[in-house]
Order: C-alpha cells, then structure tokens, then sequence
C-alpha cells in the first residue's frame, strides 16, 4: 500500500542538509561566497553549510568585535568541504563525524581542531508506524535504505551489531535521502537509516516510529576540521582558535536559546519550524564542547576501520595522524555525557 509522501515543498531544504553526514561527494557540492565579517588585514577563509557555522555565529552575537576578516563559502556538504580544506581553498571548515574518516582515507591534507558531542537520537532506523518490526533483531532479512558511507550507514552497521546481525543479513538499498525518503514513504523499503532533521520530519509528519537510535552505540561527535597549512601560520592559527571558542560559545547559545535558534535554523535552510524545534531539541542543543583526546581518536578509528573492512576506505587509516590537541583548553573529555534532549 502507498503511504501518503512527504510534501514536496520539503524535499528541497532538506536535500541541503542531506550530505551534512554523507561520505560521498556530489557533483553540484561547490562551494560558494556568501559574504565577510570582520576586519583587519588577515582573512580566514571558513567553509560552511547552509544552517551551519554562520547562521549560529550570527544569532549568538558570536561575530561581533572580530579583529581578523571571515570569508565565508557555502558548500552543500562535509565532503567536498573537506576537498576544499585539502586544497587549501578554506582553512577551516564544520562537518560530521564520518567525511574526516574518507578524507583521511583518501589521503587528504587536514587536521581535527575541534569537537562537539551530543546526543545520538537523531540517528535513527525508522520504520512506518502499522510496521510489524519492533527490534534492530527484526530487521533480518528486510530491506533498508541508507546513505553509503553516511554516520547513518555506520550507526545501522553498530545496531545490527548489537542485535547480533551484519549487513549480510538484511537488504540494504544504498540511496541518497531524497531518494531514501521517496522510498520509504512509497513502501519501496522496510526501513530507513538517517539522521536528523530527516528523523524529525518523519516523526513530526506521522509517518513513522523509532525501531533503533544511535545512543550508545554511534559516537555523537562533529568536528571543525582546518587545513594544515593554516594551522603552520601562527597569526592564522591564532584566530582559528579564536574561531573555534567562539563556536564553542554558541553552541552554549543554542542550548539556553533552542526557540530562537531553530527560528534561524528553519529561516536559513527552508524547513518547517516545528521540524526545525524538533531537531534542535532532539540533536542540536544537546552537544557540547569536548576535547580532542584518545579516546576520540579511538572511537574515530574504529569508523574508520569498520569502512575499511566494507572496503569502502581503500586504505588503513591512522585516524591519531589526523588531529591536532594544542586548542583543547581545559575542555572536558570526550567521553563527557552531552546534554539531555529535550524532544520525547
């Protein structure tokens, strides 16, 4: 039977959000100048997301008094983002805690200088509500969609895990989440694996439940992630750090401030607000800043080799190699308990 589809109207913006967690590029991903901030004779060119690093800054008052300039380039995803940090294109950039693990294994040039830590509900494997599936056990033998090389293809490879089965044991349709979500809505597939604000529009639209999250199974993290290069430049390292904390106080913003962020966040990348509220309560205003430490590098690893061993990584990967800890301050460690959500 056809299940009522998603409006049309919201494919759009969320397609611009699809690839925040996505290992693999798109054709169209190039980024874009969107503007500067600042003053001053140095420039830090600062990669970004529609919704991301300069919609956050700016609703916290966070690029205010900045003595150096922020040059800003908008790219449709954490991938071909990194591309551009590997090139030298941008000195410092935002993405999830998968495309550093495919950039680091296809050799690119870049360094972790930041991490948040938040909650891993918006991971999710959702299933339409009359489904007789109600463990990851259950998925045996059914079809799901999923990104490849996504945070949601890793967090359905640790449930499947922990249920006992890999993804030998059931159907796995790789598709990108427009895609995904067509397939889903239409009955094409048994399960979807997404992340936010995909997870909330489906729950906030009817049209599904949560057979299995990602909290304590998915690691939660997202990283600013620099060029090298930069970093090798005092001055412009200097203001990556001062770009970093200020990010680290925003983020304190949108916990105090969840309905004034999801305002902007729905305003800037076209969702609806009560999915936006959603997301932001369930995923957004639960991360904190954490330090860049072993047991980091350890989690990331372990992503890393997992991928590898699906030979979607051709190559080991050192994850260590790939971070940099001399911004961690007096931030606590990873393994810190993000913020409780808020979203039920």
């Amino acid at each position: 039977m056809r299940r009522h589809l998603v409006p049309a109207a919201l494919l759009l913006p969320l397609t611009l959000l699809a690839s925040a967690c996505d290992g693999s590029s798109a054709a169209s991903s190039i980024g874009s100048g969107s503007g500067t901030d600042g003053k001053g004779s140095l420039t830090l060119n600062v990669g970004d997301q529609k919704g991301g690093s300069e919609a956050v800054l700016r609703a916290a008052g966070e690029l205010k008094n900045l003595d150096y300039k922020i040059k800003w380039s908008t790219f449709t995803s954490g991938p071909p983002l990194l591309e551009a940090v590997n090139a030298k294109a941008v000195d410092i950039g935002s993405v999830g805690n998968t495309p550093p693990v495919f950039a680091a294994g296809a050799g690119s040039k870049i360094t972790v200088v930041g991490a948040l830590r938040g909650g891993s509900q918006g991971e999710a494997v959702l299933v339409p509500k009359d489904s007789k599936l109600r463990k990851a056990a259950d998925l045996k033998g059914k079809s799901v969609a999923v990104a490849q090389g996504s945070s949601a293809h890793y967090q359905l490879i640790a449930s499947l895990k922990q249920a006992g089965l890999t993804l030998d044991d059931i159907k796995v349709k790789y598709l990108q989440p427009a895609d995904a979500l067509a397939a889903y809505t239409s009955g094409s597939v048994d399960a979807w694996a997404v992340w936010d604000p995909y997870t909330s529009q489906v729950l906030k639209g009817g049209q599904g439940r949560v057979l299995a999250d990602g909290e304590g199974v998915v690691n939660g993290l997202n990283f600013q992630v620099s060029a090298p290069s930069a970093l090798r430049d005092s001055k412009k390292a200097a203001a990556i750090k001062d770009f970093v904390e200020r990010l680290r106080r925003a983020q304190d913003w949108v916990y105090a401030h969840p309905d004034a962020w999801a305002k902007v966040w729905a305003k800037d990348t076209g969702l609806p607000y009560d999915v936006a509220l959603a997301s932001v309560n369930r995923s957004n205003a639960t991360r904190i800043p954490v330090a860049i430490d072993d047991a980091l590098v350890a989690s990331e690893q372990e992503i890393a080799d997992t991928f590898t061993s699906l030979k979607l990584i051709p190559n080991k990967v050192d994850f260590a190699k790939y971070v940099d800890r001399r911004f961690n301050d007096d931030l606590p460690p990873s393994t810190t308990a993000p913020r409780p959500s808020k979203e039920s």
